[in-house]
């Protein structure tokens, strides 16, 4: 990483390529399907000639591959699903009574008028005050309007 000799700064290009590599290296801290074939391949070339690999020992190898990559299918799949319920809630809410904890650390209550899914976590908006899914603390139907009976 350049430091500007003069006023002492990161360059904008160097500090990019410091958080490129920075993600690179964070991301195959995890061991996933290429590193684990990696390794078996290397494993393969390796071998002795005269004690091959037990063809047991492969098969057993392989399926953990695959029980791997599926396992990892289930993974996203079971966080799409998440994803998809708290967006099916926080729809479900439009037009009732919610409350939340405010700043002041009291109890804030108001009706639901509209959502947000622009984050991660859906946002409602309460009396044009916009409030995390995930800070609601409680939910109730609204009173319904009283009408005056005819007379």
């Amino acid at each position: 990483m350049s430091i500007d000799a003069i006023t002492g700064t990161v360059s904008a290009q160097a500090a990019a390529a410091a958080a490129a590599a920075s993600k690179a290296a964070e991301s195959k801290q995890t061991m996933d399907s290429d590193v684990f074939m990696h390794l078996l391949v290397t494993q393969l070339q390796n071998q002795d000639p005269s004690s091959p690999m037990d063809t047991n020992e492969m098969l057993a190898q392989t399926t953990q591959l695959a029980m791997m990559e599926k396992m990892t299918e289930l993974t996203t799949t079971s966080t799409e699903n998440f994803s998809l319920q708290m967006r099916i809630a926080a729809s479900a809410i439009i037009g009732q009574n919610v409350s939340y904890l405010g700043a002041d650390g009291k109890i804030v209550s108001g009706v639901a008028d509209s959502v947000s899914f622009k984050n991660a976590v859906p946002t409602v908006s309460i009396g044009g005050k916009d409030i995390a899914l995930d800070l609601i603390s409680g939910i109730s139907t609204t009173a319904p309007a009283t009408v005056p009976a005819a007379s």
